[in-house]
């Protein structure tokens, strides 16, 4: 099989891509704004609640083929990770109303050149991953639709929405802004299952080495694997996803493997639409390494805190190697920047990437 080389040339930005970002990123600031204003703290403009932290390590796989063997995944190694389990609700939202899951891994002691000049001195790569193949507004345009109308949702007054979210209609994101059938964004919502039985996905391309990927990380221990479409009650458990994850590490490990889908042809395995699920039957997924996380205590108060408030988790904290793709990642960086930026002065907490894993606490 051959795999389409990772040129600059692949990313074709739209005549009116830098307006649009400006739009989505003021439009995200004044929700967050809202949001401080309401609960008197800042969280983050999507993801905002987690359900466990955990630390853990990232073993690379020996003797990788060449088309597997670039950047972080050059030659095996065994690296520290950080872990966050979350809701994709930019508002902390009850556990039983329908969402997507996220998994954000920070890889730690990662040398190397990184895109952007401000992260050159950190030692971190991040992959922020989502219980989805793709993301319905998987392009700038589409993304700014999305947002326009969840701004309007967030401003609806508290009783509508409090209608809405008792419905839990399976959208996220805007929970109950478009109820209808035909409704994207109900691809992303999915009855409660256990979180830690889910597959996660980058949903958008990242330049992989000399070649373009999507990155996965799947069940592979039986302890998690045994979770995978797992229903769980958490009638009258607002937090209770949180609960299944405290009680889960206070018992038992869990292993992911982590994979990657390189691009075959870019007509059929697009880089601009990121709402486009490229065919595993062209292009399967292929181990690359595996996480590996032992008991512990996955939310105490320290690491909540660490977590949630001092930790950013973002897919431009990366090596050059592995660039993130795509107006749906362009758009991330001042959306990130800024979020990141409110959310840690309005907190009064420093903005720091962990050079060691000691740092996470306890």
């Amino acid at each position: 099989m051959s795999y389409y080389p990772y040129t600059p040339d692949v990313e074709v930005k739209a005549s009116d891509e830098d307006d649009l970002i400006e739009k989505i990123v003021e439009s995200m600031a004044r929700v967050n704004t809202r949001a401080f204003d309401q609960h008197r703290h800042a969280t983050r403009d999507a993801h905002a609640k987690s359900h466990g932290i955990v630390v853990g390590h990232l073993e690379v796989y020996d003797n990788l083929p060449e088309h597997l063997a670039q950047g972080l995944f050059a030659k095996s190694g065994r690296y520290p990770v950080v872990i966050r389990l979350s809701s994709a609700f930019g508002h902390i939202k009850d556990d039983r109303i329908p969402t997507a899951y996220g998994m954000a891994v920070k890889v730690i002691g990662v040398e190397g050149e990184k895109i952007l000049p401000e992260h050159q001195n950190d030692v971190t790569q991040d992959f922020l991953m989502v219980n989805h193949p793709v993301i319905p507004f998987g392009h700038v345009k589409a993304y700014w639709k999305m947002q326009h109308m969840a701004e309007k949702y967030d401003e609806s007054p508290d009783l509508i929405k409090q209608i809405g979210e008792s419905l839990a209609k399976p959208v996220s994101t805007v929970a109950g802004l478009l109820a209808h059938t035909n409704s994207p964004l109900k691809k992303l919502g999915t009855p409660p299952t256990h979180i830690l039985g889910q597959t996660f996905y980058t949903m958008a391309a990242i330049r992989y080495g000399r070649y373009i990927a999507k990155i996965s990380a799947a069940p592979l221990s039986p302890e998690v694997a045994a979770l995978a479409g797992q229903s769980v009650d958490i009638t009258n458990r607002p937090s209770g996803m949180r609960d299944l994850v405290v009680d889960f590490f206070s018992r038992s490990g869990a292993q992911y493997e982590l994979r990657a889908q390189l691009c075959t042809n870019p007509a059929d395995m697009p880089i601009e639409d990121a709402s486009i699920e490229w065919d595993e039957n062209k292009s399967p997924y292929q181990p690359i390494g595996k996480i590996v996380i032992p008991p512990q205590d996955a939310y105490s108060p320290a690491r909540r805190v660490y977590a949630d408030d001092v930790l950013s988790f973002n897919p431009w904290h990366c090596l050059k190697e592995h660039q993130p793709l795509g107006s749906i990642n362009r758009v991330r960086i001042p959306a990130y920047a800024r979020s990141s930026k409110f959310r840690h002065d309005m907190n009064v907490q420093p903005r720091v990437e962990p050079r060691d894993i000691s740092e996470v606490p306890d």
